[in-house]
């Protein structure tokens, strides 16, 4: 599976658990750090560990193991790093002032919708 179907995988397994405005950034003509950043937000605090734990479980069953995970202690910005993929995922407050969408505002943008 290639990294993009990754990416896309996990911004559904967010969007299982309710999250919202969720984005896939490709980064690969912008920097060498990661190629897509996977960037979504929840409502409360559990439900941001909701979305953190089911997009790692999800992951796992398939055979895709977190290198990094950060945030998990405060969960107003947790990050899973999966080297070619970082998934951020927010409180609403948080992802505003730091704003990732803006300060790579050069990346090409998937917006991602429940096909509810």
């Amino acid at each position: 599976m290639n990294q993009k179907s990754l990416a896309q995988k996990m911004a559904k397994y967010a969007l299982e658990k309710k999250a919202l405005d969720v984005l896939i950034l490709d980064l690969r003509k912008l920097t060498t750090i990661t190629d897509f950043f996977v960037i979504c937000h929840g409502e409360s605090t559990q439900q941001v560990r909701a979305i953190c734990e089911h997009v790692q479980d999800q992951m796992e069953e398939l055979g895709v193991r977190v290198w990094h995970r950060e945030g998990f202690e405060n969960l107003s910005w947790v990050l899973l790093d999966y080297v070619d993929i970082v998934v951020h995922i927010f409180m609403p407050e948080t992802r505003e002032f730091y704003g990732l969408e803006r300060l790579w505002g050069d990346a090409s943008i998937e917006k991602i919708r429940d096909e509810e």
